[in-house]
């Protein structure tokens, strides 16, 4: 609370009018004018009643895949886009939607316990108790009937596990209980099962987003004792996207893989629980007590195990093949047809889905609608616009996948680049995205009012990055993008320049993924007269807006350069690290100063000797970066020059990303193409960047890491090659 109230001082002090500055990246002077001019008439058509009528609408009824009320929903928002002179088609793809068939969780002693499962329904919010709603479960989990003890392992990850090894608590042939938070979720029962577990529960500990948070609800934002979040467990990481067609589109007519031998599907059931199922477990679990920073805020002593609790887990599903209705509309420009900038957000929802998604959802569609509007009164822009609402993202980014493999070669070859939202609320501005639009997108956020200080939404984001963090800057850094939305597909499968975009850090709360993710929760707790759902529109209205009319597409190489070369000192630095730690740590083991420092009571062993890090051949990566600086350099000398040039220019700018790609894909991967972003393998939304160096030290592979530090280099030296070939133009 301190925190904010000193981000309010600094930005109230005072509170100035924001003037739009008509220096536009890619626009000459007098196109800078008439699209600032545009950009104002464009805010002023934007209806806040819109997002609230169409959120309300939307979020009444579960809409999960394959839903009636999620055809419904694709149904109306078609016709919304076809009413505003949008050209519209729903494209339907067949996807495997597992849903649950029996779900059974029992402690088997030395107390017995039956799991409740359920959430309970609220007077407070008529939408809890909706008829039709998703139970709580794992997308993508195994069918399995298993009987085990159960150890916790924290959040589970692979540091986790060796700390567990340290204890001598091995999890082959046990039941794995882990916490939400520290990795994506589909990272838990991948590792679980490394180790030889054979079965996973996942809950939400109190201390993260229950009542010690805040207020749970409805009095407060945060998760009630029978809130569960649901969710995939998909192993994206391989590739999203429907599992039995990996890299082509599940289409009517695709030929399928075996279920069987599907490699993204979990090799052991999962299932979720809320802290009220998962305290009985917890509180009949001995052995070692929990570290410091693993317990939560159960009233109880954390235990790792092994037991001497027992678990019975039974999970069966309906694999099922499922409608996916993705919506795509489009608005041809009047130059350059055949230049698309694509804008999308996902409709399909775990139940009521009024954060997650509708509320990024109801801002594409606004904007689309006054863009509409627009084009009918003579002002439609230069480059098709192609707006987007995907179905079936919450199983595993399938919808907007599907769409994306079936039409590769046209995006390939038409795409300037893809604009994301998801869910979004009060706050401050987030995005990430790619770093050659890094400075492009500091003006859009430049321009854009925030709802409650009137100053711009970057100066009220880097206010308190600058109190938070305490680094200043004038500049808006884009975050690097790992996965968890519909951008994946587009950058790191095709190297298609991509944003995801949104507001939030005022609107924390524990509804995610439950029934709770209502309308009423929203307008409660989330944003409470759609303020913030509207200054997304003027962010991706822009966005969009500015691409499609740029005489010169805004393309910016500096910070690109600066970006990666942070990167490149990053992993240089952690292989420096490593090498450093492992040393100190085998001398201390040869030594024997563990035995001096561990305590034989807690039952804690000195780690494994580990292999030495080696030296590794880092010139090749250093001397690309030097190449990139003296080619990003002179692109920016020359590009007032190339407005001459634009229609040349513009349509290699489009394939610049698709250069930082190679065909062959990341190793062990090959679906993820990208070699500067990437989802971690162990971190699943979690970014990598530099993903083959980088993975390859911290996995200690290290044979791999000089022939990554090569194929990083072969691409940056084609990509600058290309921006200098760009400058002479």
């Amino acid at each position: 609370m301190k925190k904010i109230a000193l981000i309010l001082v600094v930005l109230c002090t005072p509170l100035l009018m924001l003037a739009q500055n008509q220096d536009l990246m890619g626009f000459s002077p007098a196109a800078a004018a008439k699209q600032v001019d545009l950009e104002r008439k464009f805010d002023q058509q934007l209806l806040a009643k819109n997002l609230d009528q169409w959120m309300k609408q939307l979020s009444a009824l579960p809409h999960h895949v394959g839903s009636a009320h999620g055809k419904a929903n694709a149904e109306f928002i078609a016709a919304q886009f076809k009413s505003w002179g949008w050209e519209t088609v729903i494209e339907e793809f067949q996807v495997l939607f597992p849903t649950p068939k029996l779900r059974v969780l029992e402690v088997v002693g030395p107390t017995p316990y039956v799991a409740k499962l359920t959430e309970k329904s609220l007077k407070e919010d008529p939408s809890s108790s909706t008829p039709d709603m998703l139970p709580s479960y794992n997308c993508f989990s195994v069918d399995g009937d298993v009987t085990a003890e159960i150890v916790y392992v924290n959040y589970g990850v692979p540091a986790d596990y060796e700390l567990l090894e340290r204890y001598g608590i091995d999890v082959k042939g046990k039941i794995v209980l882990a916490r939400y938070g520290g990795s994506w979720r589909g990272i838990k029962p991948k590792v679980a099962a490394e180790h030889g577990a054979i079965g996973c529960l996942i809950y939400s500990d109190p201390k993260d987003d229950g009542y010690s948070a805040g207020d749970v609800y409805p009095k407060g934002a945060f998760k009630n004792e029978t809130g569960v979040q649901r969710g995939s467990v998909l192993d994206m990481p391989l590739y999203p996207g429907d599992p039995l067609t990996p890299g082509y589109g599940a289409t009517k007519d695709a030929t399928r893989i075996d279920r069987k031998t599907a490699p993204t599907l979990t090799k052991i059931p999962v299932l979720p629980i809320s802290y009220l199922d998962a305290q009985p477990i917890l509180a009949a679990l001995t052995g070692p007590v929990a570290p410091g920073n693993w317990r939560g805020t159960l009233p109880l002593t954390y235990h790792l195990g092994p037991g001497p609790a027992k678990v019975h887990l039974k999970l069966e599903f309906n694999w099922e093949l499922r409608p996916a209705y993705d919506v795509i509309a489009k608005l041809k420009g009047t130059e350059y047809p055949d230049q698309w900038v694509i804008r999308g957000n996902h409709h399909d929802a775990w139940v009521h889905g009024a954060n997650d998604p509708i509320s990024g959802l109801v801002a594409v569609m606004e904007e689309a609608r006054v863009i509409g509007l627009m084009a009918k009164n003579g002002q439609a822009p230069k480059r098709t616009l192609v707006y987007c609402a995907w179905d079936a993202e919450e199983p595993g980014l399938i919808g907007s996948t599907e769409w994306v493999e079936t039409h590769a070669q046209e995006l390939s070859q038409k795409a300037v680049a893809y604009i994301n939202s998801d869910s979004n609320g009060a706050g401050f501005l987030g995005a990430g995205g790619s770093h050659t639009l890094e400075k492009f997108f500091n003006e859009v956020a430049r321009d854009v009012p925030d709802p409650q200080t009137s100053k711009s939404v970057l100066e009220r984001s880097n206010a308190a990055n600058q109190i938070l963090s305490r680094e200043e800057s004038t500049e808006f850094k884009l975050e690097a993008l790992g996965s968890g939305s519909d951008f994946t597909p587009f950058i790191q499968h095709l190297g298609i320049a991509a944003f995801n975009i949104g507001f939030g850090g005022e609107d924390d709360g524990g509804e995610y993924h439950t029934i709770y993710d209502t309308y009423a929760d929203y307008t409660r707790f989330k944003d409470l007269n759609f303020a913030y759902c509207e200054a997304l529109a003027k962010i991706g209205g822009r966005t969009a807006l500015r691409l499609a009319n740029a005489e010169l597409l805004p393309f910016d190489f500096q910070h690109f350069y600066k970006t990666v070369k942070g990167y490149a000192q990053e992993v240089i630095k952690l292989a420096e690290e490593q090498r450093e730690k492992t040393s100190k740590e085998n001398r201390w083991i040869t030594d024997g100063i563990y035995k001096l420092v561990l305590n034989p009571r807690e039952g804690i062993k000195a780690p494994k000797v580990l292999a030495e890090t080696p030296y590794f051949n880092f010139a090749p990566l250093l001397t690309a970066l030097d190449k990139l600086e003296a080619a990003a350099k002179h692109y920016q000398t020359t590009s007032p020059k190339l407005l001459a040039n634009a229609a040349a220019v513009n349509q290699a700018l489009i394939h610049m990303e698709q250069k930082l790609t190679l065909q062959q894909g990341l190793t062990g991967r090959p679906w993820f193409k990208h070699f500067i972003y990437a989802p971690g393998f162990y971190t699943g939304y979690g970014v990598k960047t530099l993903p083959g160096i980088r993975e390859a030290v911290e996995q200690r592979e290290f044979s791999a890491v000089d022939q990554q530090i090569s194929l990083v280099a072969e691409v940056l030296n084609a990509f600058s090659a290309e921006v200098e070939r760009l400058s002479k133009n």
